[in-house]
């Protein structure tokens, strides 16, 4: 009797890969929305268009379903911050572009700064379960090491920078007045989400940043020169 041969393996499937990122983009929305402790996997199902059971197949619990959605929140933006190309851009250049790119980044993904805030109030509970989140940042220390490394080689940033603390600083100028928005603009009595008030914000920002960052001028010189196309204000 001949022997059957044996079956090839079967493909993954693309509807396996279609549902798992509809349940993924299903849960950053809803636990966005509502945080983690409100988040519920029922409305993420119903969001998704699945049975409850398939995310749990998939996923194991909601604990691990929110690290995953971490996880793919924090990559889509190391990966955006990739294609910046900010190797190829001169220093000065190259800072103004990553806090210009991660202002318009957290403007555009409200979502981001959600799951961030609520992943802080569970003290990072999840992402220290994590096996692949400090694998995930270390190119953009990277990158901006060697930023840093090139401007002091040019001659124009000072030495002794922190590359974690220039990025926590760069992306804390952003997520605080936007997280805080409208508390701010009661305090302050403008509105802050207006379209100037924005692009005014943007401009302190890098100046702040690059005038930290720049080594001291030569006397009778600026020592933060404003971006292309900006104009100075005058009073």
């Amino acid at each position: 009797m001949a022997q059957k041969p044996n079956p090839r393996p079967a493909p993954v499937s693309r509807d396996t890969d279609r549902s798992q990122a509809a349940i993924l983009k299903a849960a950053r929305d809803e636990f966005s929305e509502h945080g983690f402790a409100g988040g519920r996997v029922d409305r993420i199902a119903e969001r998704a268009g699945v049975n409850k059971r398939l995310i749990y197949y998939y996923f194991g619990n909601k604990d691990d379903l929110f690290l995953s959605v971490l996880e793919n929140t924090y990559a889509d933006i190391r990966q955006a911050e990739q294609g910046l190309h900010l190797d190829a851009l001169a220093p000065i250049e190259a800072l103004r572009t990553l806090v210009t790119f991660t202002w318009h980044y957290f403007l555009a993904h409200p979502e981001f700064l959600s799951l961030l805030a609520s992943e802080n109030l569970s003290r990072a509970s999840h992402l220290k379960q994590s096996g692949k989140i400090r694998e995930m940042h270390s190119p953009l220390v990277q990158l901006l090491d060697r930023l840093l490394e090139r401007g002091r080689a040019d001659g124009l940033f000072r030495a002794g920078i922190d590359p974690v603390q220039l990025y926590i600083s760069i992306a804390s100028l952003g997520f605080f007045y936007l997280a805080n928005n409208d508390t701010l603009s009661v305090i302050f009595g403008r509105d802050l989400r207006e379209a100037d008030a924005l692009e005014e914000r943007l401009s302190h920002m890098t100046d702040l940043v690059v005038g930290y960052a720049i080594s001291e001028p030569p006397e009778g010189e600026t020592a933060c020169p404003p971006a292309p196309g900006r104009s100075t204000r005058t009073s």
